[in-house]
């Protein structure tokens, strides 16, 4: 659904004069709007991350209105954005990656609003099981995350680089609700749980059950191999203490997370979104720890190309000096 714009002043949000005012406080007096914000399925990091978003975006703004929906995850966002059902939506690194390049289907006109998170991936058992390495869970139930959502992508193209197949030489399980994977380790209905990121709730449940959590990613010698084929995944770390009894970093690799805007919006909706966003960075980050990865900077890093960042939040960028 479109954002309803609701006029209540007669200059336009970000006129020209406004635009260049740089460090000024946003014009509070000329729109009241509000904006959807598709997620996923409940019980899943981007739920998590959609509605802390949200409390500290609409917080900082109080004409803007950020509406987080729950969707099925990154491949019905993309869709939907493109419809123009969302405004904006959280879509993992992966089927961004395909969405841009075109791989499987047409290339996207979608654009990042920011960047949000890395996802080093991983497999997270019980403290107690056999299993030390991946290849101890071949021929193994592994749930690989919610139908529709970025996970599996991001595992897939994991296990491709070390010449395993997903659906062939797993039981793959695909769950309804991300929040049900936990459980479903936890009483040995599946082996292992597949997730990704720092803070990610399925890794910090199991973590936090009484069994407790042995986290398992790729060697050092198979990052490498995965890198060789796969060279958009990008060699990520999981700091010590990023979850319960977790006592040492973790070495793995994955991609970055956006919100990406559907094609149409406006570019001063956009500057607007993107000047909030930046002053309530220190905000966000004591809010949600993974958020504290949500900077401009990192936006600028983690975008497969500078192109693909919406006009609207580049020459926001411009105007801070993070962008040339």
């Amino acid at each position: 659904m479109r954002f309803a714009m609701i006029l209540i002043g007669a200059a336009l949000l970000a006129s020209p004069a406004a635009a260049q005012t740089g460090g000024t406080a946003i014009p509070t007096t000329t729109i009241s709007q509000t904006i959807s914000l598709g997620t996923a399925t409940p019980g899943g990091g981007f739920p998590l991350y959609g509605n802390a978003f949200a409390e500290a975006m609409n917080a900082a703004d109080p004409q803007m209105s950020i509406v987080p929906r729950n969707t099925k995850g990154s491949n019905e966002n993309i869709p939907l954005l493109e419809k123009g059902e969302l405004d904006l939506a959280l879509v993992a690194g992966e089927p961004a990656y395909e969405a841009f390049a075109g791989i499987g289907r047409a290339k996207v006109a979608l654009r990042i609003l920011t960047a949000i998170y890395s996802n080093p991936g991983m497999f997270v058992v019980r403290a107690d099981s056999p299993y030390k390495t991946i290849r101890d869970l071949v021929g193994q139930p592994v749930a690989f995350g919610a139908k529709g959502s970025g996970l599996p992508i991001l595992a897939r193209y994991v296990l491709d680089g070390l010449g395993l197949k997903q659906d062939e030489d797993f039981k793959a399980v695909y769950l309804d609700r991300a929040g049900d994977g936990p459980a479903m380790v936890e009483d040995g209905r599946v082996a292992a749980l597949w997730g990704a990121g720092i803070g990610w709730p399925g890794f910090a449940a199991v973590a936090a059950s009484a069994s407790g959590a042995r986290f398992i990613a790729p060697s050092a010698e198979e990052i490498a191999r995965i890198r060789a084929r796969h060279g958009f995944l990008k060699p990520l770390t999981v700091p010590a203490g990023s979850y319960p009894k977790q006592t040492e970093s973790i070495a793995s690799l994955g991609s970055w997370s956006f919100v990406l805007t559907r094609e149409d919006l406006p570019d001063d909706v956009a500057y607007r979104l993107a000047k909030t966003l930046h002053g309530v960075e220190a905000t966000f980050c004591r809010k949600l720890a993974q958020a504290c990865e949500t900077t401009a900077e990192n936006t600028v890093a983690a975008a497969p190309k500078v192109e693909l960042i919406h006009p609207g939040v580049m020459k926001y960028l411009r105007e801070i000096g993070v962008m040339k």
